[in-house]
């Protein structure tokens, strides 16, 4: 999935979504980036701090995203003019639902409509792996990702796991 858009200056840009391995080094430089923001995030939003960072590697190394792993599981990474600028995974947990997660698009290049293209590309995959619907979590700080998924058709349901950290939990069906 490729869509073109223009850079700063003007000239033409162009972003493009393909499945990656979970295990490789994009994806874990990725990861790292999503996890340490939106932890910081949260600890500066609770405990007026960043994360430690013994805790950080630890959460990082405990999860390594085989989750995405085929043949129930798809990581993707979006690429913005080649460079690697965000990642949505999607796990079955049952035989018709995917999990969305993960989905990130680096700050340097939000707004430049990489979220929707990740949205959609992450929309496909689900399908192609046999769900007709997708669920996610995700918290309350985290506003803009409640809007994008909002604005993308997810609407808001009763929760659907016991994630710690959730306090938002959304659906979309894939079959309409």
């Amino acid at each position: 999935m490729t869509r073109m858009t223009r850079s700063p200056s003007g000239t033409p840009a162009s972003w493009s979504v393909a499945p990656e391995p979970f295990d490789s080094p994009v994806a874990a430089a990725l990861w790292r980036a999503y996890y340490t923001e939106v932890s910081d995030r949260w600890y500066l939003l609770h405990e007026g701090r960043t994360t430690d960072p013994g805790e950080l590697e630890r959460e990082i190394a405990a999860h390594t995203g085989g989750e995405f792993a085929p043949p129930t599981g798809v990581l993707l990474v979006a690429r913005y003019d080649g460079e690697p600028g965000g990642t949505a995974g999607v796990r079955m947990v049952d035989a018709t639902t995917g999990e969305l997660r993960r989905v990130f698009v680096r700050e340097d290049l939000r707004g430049k409509g990489g979220a929707p293209l990740l949205l959609a590309a992450a929309e496909e995959a689900a399908r192609g792996l046999g769900a007709r619907r997708l669920v996610l979590d995700t918290r309350g700080d985290l506003v803009e990702a409640r809007t994008l998924y909002a604005r993308h058709g997810y609407e808001e349901t009763a929760a659907h796991n016991d994630e710690a950290y959730a306090e938002h939990w959304f659906r979309k069906d894939l079959t309409g």
